[in-house]
């Protein structure tokens, strides 16, 4: 059995960007609830910003590591001190 870390998106990129959409549809729901529409728009609105936000944080490093072609994780400082020796 390979010997692989696999995050399952136990990561900062992640629980940043549920948790805005989480907020959004919270938001979303409650204007409905309440009959206030420009509060719907400002839940609507806040569930791509959150998509964006954990996207970003993924590139950014805070996602799960990437992988290259052989199927194992890359660390880009790894490769940079390889280089370098």
């Amino acid at each position: 059995m390979p010997m692989y870390e696999n995050h399952h998106g136990r990561t900062a990129a992640m629980w940043t960007g549920t948790t805005i959409v989480t907020i959004g549809f919270l938001v979303g729901t409650i204007a409905l609830t309440i009959a206030q529409p420009w509060l719907f728009w400002v839940g609507v609105a806040l569930i791509p910003i959150g998509a964006i936000v954990g996207k970003a944080m993924a590139m950014a490093g805070m996602g799960q590591p990437q992988k290259d072609a052989t199927g194992r994780a890359h660390d880009p400082e790894d490769a940079a001190e390889r280089t370098d020796a």
